[in-house]
Formats: structure tokens, sequence, C-alpha cells
């Protein structure tokens, strides 16, 4: 007999895998696996380079198009540092909230999701639903384009996409995207009497940085006020930065981590292209009439998509229609679903819990928003197994 899981016990044992980031989450995938594997669903994986990680989809249902995907990440953010009151990844239940690290990003979605596994086989389905398990969204949305490639590539073609993040379960039609990058500066040390010989990389940085800012003081300065975002224009920030070897010496490294987070439709390379211009114009010119030795490298870490607006979307017309949501919501925060709709798939994002949760000590999701969930893809299957005319 086939294994049989509420929402809240599906969500206990994922809470239960230590999916770290910085861990494999392949013991959650072998579990997921075996699990489907009951049902005699097939499951394809989709592995990262070095193997120990791994994304996972299956089908269920008919081998037609026109189904959707219903997509969560595997991975959490870190525990250390945060002072929790219980072991984060041994889920606690008080006061009709769950506790544990991604209850409610995103395990949360992914519990409830495959819990109503037996009821999906069960159902007549006539479009097939797409369970899509991804890894390292938390540090970059590394998996999501390998496995929605892998996914269209090996089966057919789904109709739309919904990405379960926690909304409350609102539907959120649109998100910024965020691009990550390295700077890396090479000055020419000189003793700091004798500045005039030499070059520093940290004050060349702060050229830079203020560069950054500025463009983000121009940008607000230029937002359109019927931009639904907040703030309603892209921003550029460095949050990391390192350099120096003494307070007499002028450095000779520096470097420091930015990110610009983007209006969806914003380009990224137009972006990166006006910064590497700049030094190239600007900043290196001054630094290499010192020295020949000095250099700027900029190294591209991450780059998520934005989630942009569809006009007559299929996925906003079928899930506003299964959840009553008639509001227009976006977010700033990047997801995965600016990469399905990359890849030609109607997306929203919508799922149980709360983003105010998300990274923070003591998470939690409220077991109401499970129950919400279920019956969400309860009204989901309904819709699925209704004949096409």
């Amino acid at each position: 007999m086939s294994t049989r899981f509420t929402p809240r016990e599906m969500l206990e044992k994922l809470i239960s895998f230590n999916t770290v980031s910085d861990r494999s989450n392949l013991e959650l995938i072998s579990f997921v696996e075996s699990y489907l594997g009951e049902f005699g669903i097939h499951c394809q994986r989709v592995p990262d380079e070095t193997g120990s990680k791994a994304s996972l989809h299956a089908v269920i249902g008919p081998a037609v198009d026109g189904g959707v995907v219903l997509s969560a990440h595997t991975d959490v953010v870190p525990v250390e540092g945060q002072s929790w009151s219980h072991d984060p990844f041994h889920a606690r239940e008080e006061n009709g909230r769950l506790y544990g690290r991604g209850s409610a990003d995103m395990k949360g979605f992914a519990a409830t999701v495959l819990a109503k596994v037996p009821d999906f086989v069960a159902s007549n389905l006539a479009r097939p639903i797409h369970i899509a398990l991804s890894y390292d969204e938390e540090v970059g949305c590394f998996g999501a384009a390998p496995l929605a490639s892998d996914l269209l590539a090996k089966g057919p073609r789904p109709g739309f996409a919904i990405v379960g993040e926690p909304t409350n379960m609102r539907v959120v039609t649109g998100h910024k995207g965020i691009a990550v990058f390295r700077t890396k500066v090479q000055g020419h040390p000189a003793h700091s009497s004798q500045l005039h010989r030499g070059v520093s990389a940290i004050s060349a940085a702060v050229k830079l940085i203020s560069w950054l800012d500025a463009r983000t003081a121009e940008n607000k300065a230029e937002a359109d006020p019927d931009c639904p975002f907040e703030p309603p224009y892209t921003t550029l920030h460095s949050g990391v930065i390192k350099g120096g070897e003494a307070h007499n010496i002028t450095a000779r490294h520096c470097e420091f981590v930015a990110d610009i987070r983007l209006l969806p439709g914003d380009s990224k390379e137009a972006w990166l292209d006006a910064y590497k211009s700049f030094i190239e114009a600007e900043v290196l010119p001054d630094m290499q009439a010192i020295s020949a030795d000095c250099a700027i490298d900029v190294e591209e870490l991450a780059y998520v998509p934005g989630l942009s607006e569809e006009a007559d979307g299929l996925a906003e017309m079928e899930v506003r229609r299964l959840t009553g949501d008639n509001a227009r919501h976006v977010v700033v925060y990047a997801t995965e679903g600016g990469i399905f709709q990359e890849h030609g798939l109607s997306t929203v994002v919508c799922g149980p819990g709360s983003i105010d949760q998300a990274h923070q000590a003591d998470e939690y999701i409220e077991l109401a928003e499970l129950d919400r969930c279920a019956s969400f893809l309860d009204r989901l299957v309904a819709g699925l197994s209704q004949k096409q005319s």
C-alpha cells in the first residue's frame, strides 16, 4: 500500500532534511523519488556539475501538452548566527503554526503538492501535472534553468507554471530581477606620504561604488509614478567590500560585491556595459598612467531575470480563477518565475505562507495556509480533469 501524508506530515519530513545551500540535497531528492515511485511515477533527475545536488521533475497524468508546472526549490538559507528557540530541522507545532527552517520558504508549497500526489493520481486528469523541484535557488537560482530546459525537452509542453513562493496564496504577476557581480581592483602600493607614486585600489573602488549610487539616484528621480514596484525603479547597491593592507600604504587590492535589482524588462547587459564603459573611460586610465599593472576586473556571479506582467497570460487567468484574487500584486525579490517565463512558459508566483517569515529565526508557516493551498490544488485538479472541447 502506498504511503500517504497530510501536508503537515510531509512538511515535517521535508524540514528534517538539512538542505542549506552549501550542502547536498540528494537525501531529500531520493526520498521524493522513492515516494513518487510508490505511485508508479517516473522521476527525472537533473544533476549539477559536481553530482552532489540535483533537481527533479515528474509528470502525473497523460503525456499531452497544456498541463501545469508546480515549482518549488529544495534548498534553504543557513541558520548560523540566528537565535532559534528549537532545532530548526525538527518541526515543532505551536498555536496553529509549524516552525522549522524552510517551512515558509518554500517547503510548505512542496510539501502540500507532494501530499496531494495520491489525489492527483486518482483523478481523471485530461492534462498533466508537472512537479519541478530545484536546487540552489537561494544562492542564485542556479538549478532552475537546467531544470526548465530538461523538463521541456523530455516531456509534454506545459501550458503554464506556478512557482509556489510564499505569497499568502495571492497571485503575484511580476517581480524584479537581480544581477550580482564582483569587482576586483588592483592598485599600486606606495607609502601614503608619497601618495602621488601609488594608486589606491580602495579609492578606485569608492569611485565605482559612487557611480552605482549615482545611477540609483538618477533612476529614483526619473521613476514612473505608475510603476507598481516599491521602490519603483532599478537599484544598484554594493553590500560587501574588503581591501587594503595598512593605513599608511596605498591599497594594492580591493574588491566588492554589488547587485542590480532590475525592473522587469530592464537590461542587465546594458547596465553592466555602462558600468564597464565608465571603468574604461573614467577610472582605469588615471590608474594606469601611474602604473601599468593596475587593473579592474568585473565578474558576473549570478543573474535571475525579472517576471514580467503578461497581457492575457494563461497562468494569471487560471490562478486568479482558482484563488478568486483579482488584485494586482508584484514583489521586489527575485524568484525562479522569471526563468520559467524566459523559457516560454506563462508564469505566476503563488504559494502558502508569508515572505515576512523567510530567512528568519523561528521561521514558521500557519497551518491554515497549508489548508488553503491544499484546497487550491483540489480546484486546480478539478479544472485539469475537465476534457477540453
